[in-house]
């Protein structure tokens, strides 16, 4: 049977065939003689420290001997969280996410070592080493799915919240997989958590999910902005401070979202209603300066649904009022700017409006579509979202227009931007535009075209596999 080598073993070696003795070693790696020592002998197990600094000594690659500490420190002894915590840290930083796996594996069989594991991963989360965080929650998660406990619960928001990017598909099975565990985090927590999946829906256009967490939220919200006012505490104060907004803006968001849901189910009286009542403010208690920017936030937004309510109710004489609020809106995002280029071209479309004027208006914000940078869940989820709409109105609106070169260059945007979200319905909806145009486009449009199908059939592929059938 073949023996499996041990640090120790690979030293002693490199020391003979160096021809080094312990002491110069030792200078030669930063470590006294007696540590070395006690190392090559056995008598004293080593830290990562030591084996980074030994491993430096014999000329070696930054983690070359992870894989034998773990079978000579972690495996073959009993779990010792002041060995494994800097060693877990330490391969975070490498990227060694291997070497953290089997560390969760061999260990995670014993609830004992579920907290501390729980605190390192936070850490390494505050330290925006999410992929490695992510793989000590799932170890945590695996090990008390049976708890029904608090800190499972934030296993599985934190899980959630790493997860969620780019592919739509892979965000309805995140959320979908954390929506469960919602009602076992802190009554505070929840009001995060709810808002989290309400953008991440909103972006899916699952509007009923929406609705349904808007509604939770604001009902939790409302009971705690409450007990705020009527219970004060310093120990509740704290609590509360863990949000990442103001108490109130979660019941504000609330009726923002049920706006959104009613807006997109073609209510627009009901959608008014609802803004109407994030307008008006004047219940809110607080009167600091982090309360003053969110209130003039959701003045702001209230203030231009009003008009796109109105305007996509077919009102087209509001279509200059929202020129003018465009015009006169200080301080507004690229992300601001494709969304009321959107709401226009979406009017335009339905109800064959001329806005030729008005897309001059935001051609440095057509220009900057793909230049899209995340910054919340809100702008990872929703707004690309509107970005790839918004190419497709475009597309839509050039294309009936006989615009055929700017009508393809806005739909091929439009079918990329979809198909890395993983959308398939509004892919589809894309191909069927072009499809019905295909007669006007260039050869050059259409090569490019069949190019993306085939790289989507590729990468459907290569995602999902392929069956063969014979006979």
């Amino acid at each position: 049977m073949e023996h499996t080598p041990t640090i120790r073993s690979e030293l002693d070696r490199y020391l003979k065939l160096e021809g080094l003795s312990l002491t110069q070693f030792g200078h030669i790696a930063g470590m006294n003689r007696g540590a070395v020592s006690a190392i090559v002998s056995g008598n004293k197990s080593m830290s990562i420290n030591q084996l980074d600094l030994i491993t430096e000594a014999m000329g070696l690659p930054e983690g070359h001997f992870y894989d034998l500490f773990i079978e000579n420190f972690i495996i073959d002894h009993p779990p010792n969280m002041r060995r494994i915590e800097p060693f877990l840290f330490r391969c975070a930083e490498l990227d060694r996410l291997d070497a953290i796996r089997r560390v969760v594996g061999a260990i995670m069989d014993n609830l004992l070592y579920s907290p501390k594991l729980f605190e390192i991963a936070e850490e390494l989360l505050s330290q925006g080493r999410n992929e490695a965080a992510l793989l000590l929650y799932e170890g945590v998660a695996e090990t008390e799915r049976y708890q029904h406990s608090e800190r499972l619960a934030v296993c599985q928001y934190r899980i959630f919240t790493i997860q969620v990017g780019d592919d739509q598909g892979l965000n309805l099975k995140a959320a979908t997989l954390f929506e469960p565990f919602v009602e076992r985090l802190d009554e505070i927590d929840q009001l995060d958590a709810l808002k989290d999946l309400a953008n991440v829906y909103r972006s899916l256009r699952k509007w009923d999910k929406v609705d349904e967490m808007a509604r939770k939220m604001r009902a939790k919200a409302e009971i705690q902005y409450s007990m705020k006012h009527e219970q004060r505490s310093r120990e509740r104060d704290e609590s509360v401070n863990k949000l990442s907004r103001p108490l109130f803006v979660y019941i504000s968001y609330a009726d923002l979202l049920c706006a959104s849901v009613c807006e997109a189910q073609g209510d627009y009286h009901q959608a008014l209603q609802y803004t109407y009542t994030y307008a008006n403010l004047d219940w809110v208690k607080e009167t600091d300066e982090e309360t003053q920017h969110w209130i003039g936030l959701f003045k702001h937004w209230a203030k231009a649904n009003i008009i796109v309510n109105k305007l996509l109710s077919g009102d087209i004489q509001v279509l200059q009022d929202y020129i003018e609020y465009i015009d006169a809106a200080a301080d507004t995002t690229q992300e601001d700017k494709v969304i009321q280029l959107l709401n226009i071209m979406i009017a335009a479309n339905r109800y064959d409006i001329d806005v030729s004027n008005i897309i001059k208006r935001f051609e440095a914000d057509i220009v900057s579509l793909s230049l899209h940078s995340p910054r919340d869940m809100y702008t990872q989820q929703v707004v690309p979202d509107y970005f790839a709409w918004c190419g497709y109105e475009l597309a839509h609106y050039y294309l009936h227009r006989s615009s055929y070169d700017d009508g393809f260059k806005h739909l091929m945007y439009s079918m990329v931007s979809y198909h890395t979200l993983n959308n398939e319905t509004y892919f589809i909806n894309c191909m069927g535009l072009f499809l019905h145009f295909r007669e006007h486009a260039t050869p050059e449009t259409k090569a490019n075209f069949l190019n993306l199908i085939e790289k989507v059939w590729k990468d459907n592929v290569e995602k999902n596999g392929t069956v063969d059938r014979h006979g």
